[in-house]
Parts: structure tokens; sequence; C-alpha cells
């Protein structure tokens, strides 16, 4: 995105973590079960978010997210040591541009990992000063379908416990959520789910690249297909193996959905051509930001396959997903960690309602964050 009227440079670039402690939805009974967040443990104490400002000459500021949970002080490092310097006296307003340089500039660094969670992070930044410049919400510069509210899913935790799981999913549709994903593996688990729950809502099943072997995956979807599944998401490892993905979506009853691994846009093409996939799952805080989001949802129209953002987060990158969706022509749900946070970044503004959260009106991502 270009706009040379007038230059705009970036003069500082702060960053700073929002810790909150925060509950499991319901109650849980044990602690034996793994969170996919946490890399296997219930016992999180706080959810952590990288908050990043960029700040302009002209007293214009935006604010994006960087990946992380747990490492977010990784990803902290790599914006403070390698990419804020970097950006500094470029004109925020050629997004496009400084997405290009920073990502040939850090190659070196990985081209998925804590470098590029950072240019995401600037890169959503970027996009929140783009909207406040043209005094316009960021969905009205990403599509013209403007929708005032999106379908929310509940997105639950891995509880490893039927009895949990059950409370969990009924406590979610009580909420008012029509779309549940579990994070389980354990059919049981899967089961008391779908048992505590409308018959009419669909389950999403996250599975965290659980398998290596293919046939562990088509026979994990052939016992879950009568249960009212919407899709099986990653159920191969490792998560780029998009040849062993492609068969087993060739051989499940399933949809299969991926991409929240995927580091940039030229993976997803990969995974379109090998046809790993019919719904893409990218996530705005890893893989370049909204500039990268963009060109994959133009490959995703492209081969006709569904774009629902992965998006287990709080800031800005949930922001970022909402205005993204509501700009789009085909109607698709925003992911809403179930998880209760005493103090959340933007307060209550993104609490959903009856399954549905408002998109924010204001310019640029619309809401500030706690600072």
């Amino acid at each position: 995105m270009q706009m040379k009227e007038r230059s705009m440079k970036i003069t500082r670039i702060e960053t700073r973590i929002h810790r909150s402690a925060f509950t499991y939805g319901v109650a849980l009974d044990t602690q034996g079960g793994n969170s996919c967040a946490t890399g296997g443990n219930l016992a999180l104490k706080t959810m952590d978010t990288l908050l990043v400002k960029v700040e302009t000459e002209q007293g214009i500021h935006g604010w994006g997210e960087g990946f992380g949970f747990t490492l977010v002080d990784t990803t902290r490092d790599a914006v403070d040591r390698l990419i804020a310097p970097a950006c500094i006296g470029q004109d925020a307003r050629d997004i496009g541009a400084i997405n290009r340089m920073l990502h040939k500039r850090f190659h070196n660094f990985g081209r998925n990992g804590p470098v590029t969670f950072g240019i995401s992070a600037i890169d959503i930044a970027l996009w929140d000063i783009a909207g406040k410049i043209a005094g316009k919400p960021l969905h009205a510069l990403l599509g013209g379908a403007a929708r005032k509210k999106l379908r929310a899913y509940a997105s639950l935790l891995r509880y490893g416990n039927p009895e949990d799981v059950a409370r969990n999913a009924a406590e979610a549709v009580r909420r008012g959520y029509r779309d549940i994903k579990l994070h389980e593996i354990d059919l049981r688990c899967i089961r008391a789910a779908r048992a505590a729950m409308p018959p009419d809502i669909p389950l999403m099943l996250d599975i965290n690249c659980a398998w290596d072997e293919e046939a562990d995956a088509v026979e994990f979807c052939e016992a879950v297909k009568n249960l009212g599944i919407a899709w099986v998401e990653e159920p191969i490892w490792p998560p780029e193996d998009y040849a062993a993905m492609a068969r087993v979506r060739a051989a499940s009853p399933c949809a299969i959905a991926a991409g929240e691994n995927a580091a940039n846009p030229e993976d997803f093409c990969q995974m379109i051509e090998r046809g790993a996939a019919g719904i893409l799952q990218p996530s705005v805080t890893k893989l370049g930001g909204l500039t990268a989001l963009l060109q994959v949802a133009e490959l995703a129209q492209g081969a006709g396959l569904r774009v629902v953002p992965h998006c287990p987060y709080f800031g800005p990158g949930l922001l970022a997903s909402l205005h993204f969706l509501a700009a789009q022509e085909a109607a698709e749900p925003l992911e809403i960690y179930f998880a209760d946070l005493e103090n959340p970044p933007f307060g209550q503004h993104l609490a959903p309602q009856d399954g549905q959260i408002a998109v924010p009106e204001g310019p640029g991502l619309g809401l500030e964050p706690a600072w």
C-alpha cells in the first residue's frame, strides 16, 4: 500500500508485554490435561500479549501484536534489537515496502519464528496508522462487505478429560456460541462434548499435528465423521508435509484445515498446489501481518478455498483478524479463545455477546489497548 502525498516518518517503536491472569472457562476437576496454547501445561498463570506501538512524526501511532504466548519475550527481543531500528525513519505510509525490506534484511535469522512474528506486529501497526490517516475503520480499507458483527466460535483448550470438556462445551453454548472448536484427540472427550451440545452446533477439531502416520489421521477422521464435524485441523506432523496432508485430505470423510504454522504466503502457495487443505488458516501475528494475510486471501480466492484465520489472541492480532473478516465477501467465523482474562488488553470491548462480536467503527483498528 503506497500513499506518497506526504512523508510520515516512523520516529519511535516501543514494546510492552500485557500480562493478565485468567481462568479456563468452567473450573476443571483435574489438571491432567494438556493445553495446546501452553505447550502442554494447564497450570499457566498468565496470558501474555506482546503489544507493539509504532509512532510517527505527525503524532499518529499504530498498534501491533507479535505471536509468542509463553515466549513473547523472544519476539519482543527480535523487535527491540533488530526490527525496530530498521524501521526508524521509514515512511509509515509505504506498508508493502517496509514489509518487503524487513523480510529481506532479516531472512538469515529464519523465515519462521520470532523475527517473522515481530515483522507481523509492525505490519499490523502500520495498517492501524493507515486507517487513522484515512479516518476510516480498517475494514473499510480492506474490502467492501462492511459487516457490523461477526459470528464468533469458541476455541476451547485441551483439557484431556471428558467431564471437563463436556462442561466447558456446554458453557460455551450457554454463552451464545454456535460453533465450537476442540483441541482434543481422545475420542471420549470429543463424544462427551458432542453429547453436551445441541446436535446442530458444528464441532471443529484442532489436532495440533498429533500423528506421524497418515493412516492414523484417516482412521481418526473416520471415527468422528458422524459427530457433526466442520473440519479436522492439522492432523499430520510435521505441519509442512503438504504431500502427506493432501493424501489424508483425499482419504478423509471430513474437511481438512491447516495453516496456523505457515510462515509466509509462499507456504500457502505450496499448500494450495499440493491440495493439502480445503480451509486455509493464516495467522496474522505470525506470517507477516495483514499484508501477508491479504496475499493469502487472494491466493485462496483464485483456488476456490475458504480462509478462516487462526487467531486465538486478545490484542491487536484479534482486532486485525476481525477487520479482515468484516471486509470479506464470504462470511466466516472469528476464533475466540475460551479463556476469561481478568484484565484483557481492550477491556470488555471485544467480549462476544450471544456468540457475536461487534466490529469497531473508529479509525484504524478502532480501539486503544491498555498501555
